[in-house]
């Protein structure tokens, strides 16, 4: 088993939840917080809920780190509008979001690593910066050399995900537009989340 995937699955289990709604998950086989006294679940604080609801979501958008997910919080809270809303328009905007949206990848690290490579290409340009934000109309494609790709052909094809309505694919071209940001309800999440709750824990 790679580092990767390791990291990924005790991302699962530390939060005691299938966070990527994935059938391999070992949450569903251990529904318990790891470690010898992992069962004993408590009521969690205040900090503590707050705490949870933002590693839940900096998790699931690839474990950023709290440098990057703080600047998400910030640039959020400098626009117009709701801020937890904003939160999740900025995350579902990055490049590789979008790719793992768009189904070239079967989890959302395999998208950033396809993009860190230098295989996405936006708007015909090659990017390769997975916090590159797409703008509403944008049209993502994997490069020539990628559409023979085994994972990239397995991802494609498989049922586990679908393609939410804010992404619109022509799946023989390997190529997607990103119609318009989504909110909150729009998104496909897989376990409930809470924005809202993370903005308070920065508001502290």
């Amino acid at each position: 088993m790679t580092r990767r995937v390791t990291a990924k699955h005790k991302i699962d289990r530390r939060l005691s939840v299938n966070l990527w709604g994935r059938a391999k998950s070992p949450i569903n086989s251990r529904n318990y917080a790891p470690g010898q006294h992992g069962s004993n679940k408590k009521k969690p604080t205040d900090y503590g809920a707050q705490l949870l609801a933002k590693q839940k979501l900096k998790g699931y958008y690839g474990n950023l780190t709290e440098g990057q997910f703080r600047r998400v919080y910030q640039k959020a809270s400098q626009m117009r509008g709701d801020t937890s809303r904003n939160i999740i328009g900025l995350l579902e905007r990055r490049l590789d979001m979008v790719v793992y949206r768009m189904k070239f990848a079967i989890t959302v690290f395999a998208a950033r690593q396809i993009v860190s490579h230098g295989h996405v290409l936006v708007n015909g340009r090659s990017v390769n910066v997975p916090s590159y934000l797409v703008c509403e109309g944008d049209i993502i494609e994997v490069s020539e050399k990628l559409r023979q790709n085994v994972s990239v052909l397995a991802a494609m094809q498989s049922s586990e995900r679908d393609f939410p309505f804010y992404i619109g694919m022509e799946k023989s071209a390997f190529r997607g537009t990103f119609l318009n940001t989504p909110s909150l309800e729009d998104v496909p999440y897989p376990v409930t989340m809470s924005p809202n709750i993370v903005v308070e824990f920065y508001s502290r």
